[in-house]
C-alpha cells in the first residue's frame, strides 16, 4: 500500500506489553497526517510522542485494579498516511487509506483506537464504521471547537470541518466541552438543534454527565477526542489551546459513564502536538488512551 509507512518501532506501553495482532482485542492505529492546521503545527508528531510517552505508564490501573494490557492484549499497527514521509498526500488519499485500514480491523473484530494527526482524519475512521454497521450510531465529540464549518480555507476536509462531514453522513452527534465556534456554526447548531454540552455549563452543573448521557440517542457510540477539549493547563500541546475545558477527572468520569451506558464501537484521539522540552501533553494523552482501553475491557467483560 503506497501510503503505508515502514513498520512502527514504538509500541504502546513498550514491547513487554505488546500482543500479537491475532491475540489482541485492541488495535492502536497511528495516523501522523497533518495538512490543514492553521495556528500551532506539529500534530503529525503526536502519534510517535504518545507511543514514546506510553513506555512510562504503569501497566496497573489503580482505578480498575487491573493490569489492563496483560489481560486484554494491545497491538500497535504501523503508521499510515504519514505526511512526515510523504507531505504530498491528499486529503482524499488519506481518507481512503484510513477507511480501508480501519475496515480491515473491524472485520477482524478488533476494537480500534486511531491516533492522529489532525482531526480531519476522523471522517475516514467514522466512514469505516458506518460501512460496517447497519444501524445508526452517535459520534460523541470531545473538543474545544465545533468543527462544523462547511469548508475552511478552501477545503471541505479541513480539520475545522470534520463534524460537518459527520453530520452529512446522517449520524447523530453529541459535542462536549465546546467553547469556541464561529457564527456559521452557531446558526447551524440552532437550526438543526444539534446537542452541545458547552464547557461553561459543565462548570455550573454537577449533573452534567448524566444530562449529557441522556442526549445520546443510539445504543452504539463512536468517541472522537480532540485533546484541545481538555483544559490546556493539563494538555498544553495542542494547535489552538482554548481556555477552559475538561479536567482529568471530568473527562475520565464522563468516558467511563459512556462506556457503561452504551456500546462503544471505536475511538480516536486527535490533535496532540508535542511541545519541545515537555512531556506532559503526550504522557497525559497516553494515559487517557489507556483509560479508554480499560473502560472497554471492563464493560465488555474482557477482565
Amino acid at each position: 500500500m503506497l501510503l503505508q509507512s515502514t513498520p512502527a518501532v514504538r509500541q504502546f506501553l513498550g514491547l513487554e506489553a505488546t500482543s500479537t495482532y491475532e491475540a489482541a482485542k485492541v488495535v492502536i492505529l497511528p495516523i501522523p497526517y497533518e495538512a490543514t492546521t492553521t495556528f500551532r503545527k506539529g500534530c503529525e508528531k503526536g502519534p510517535d510522542a504518545l507511543l514514546e510517552a506510553s513506555d512510562q505508564l504503569e501497566a496497573y490501573d489503580e482505578e480498575l485494579k487491573r493490569e489492563t494490557c496483560i489481560e486484554v492484549g494491545i497491538y500497535t499497527h504501523s503508521a499510515i498516511a504519514d505526511t512526515r514521509q510523504n507531505p504530498n498526500i491528499s486529503a482524499d488519499e488519506m481518507l481512503a487509506v484510513t477507511t480501508e485500514t480501519v475496515s480491515r480491523f473491524i472485520a477482524d473484530n478488533k476494537f480500534v483506537i486511531a491516533v492522529g494527526g489532525e482531526h480531519a482524519i476522523t471522517t475516514g475512521v467514522v466512514r469505516a464504521y458506518q460501512q460496517a454497521i447497519d444501524e445508526p450510531f452517535t459520534v460523541v465529540q470531545i473538543d474545544a471547537h465545533g468543527d462544523m464549518r462547511h469548508e475552511y480555507e478552501g477545503s471541505l476536509h479541513n480539520h475545522a470541518c470534520v463534524m460537518r462531514r459527520v453530520l452529512e453522513m446522517g449520524l447523530p452527534t453529541l459535542s462536549v466541552g465546546i467553547r469556541s465556534i464561529c457564527q456559521e456554526e452557531a446558526l447551524l447548531i440552532e437550526e438543526k438543534q444539534i446537542p452541545v454540552v458547552w464547557a461553561r455549563d459543565i462548570t455550573n452543573n454537577p449533573n452534567w454527565i448524566e444530562d449529557a448521557i441522556a442526549q445520546i440517542s443510539t445504543p452504539k457510540v463512536f468517541i472522537t477526542i480532540d485533546v484541545d477539549g481538555i483544559d490546556p493547563s493539563l494538555i498544553p500541546g495542542v494547535g489552538t489551546p482554548e481556555p477552559g475545558g475538561l479536567d482529568w477527572y471530568s473527562i475520565t468520569k464522563f468516558m467511563r459513564r459512556v462506556f457503561e451506558t452504551h456500546q462503544v464501537i471505536g475511538c480516536d484521539i486527535m490533535e496532540l502536538a508535542p511541545i519541545a522540552d515537555s512531556v506532559v501533553s503526550e504522557y497525559t494523552t497516553a494515559k487517557l488512551l489507556y483509560k479508554l482501553i480499560g473502560y472497554q475491557a471492563l464493560t465488555q467483560g474482557w477482565f
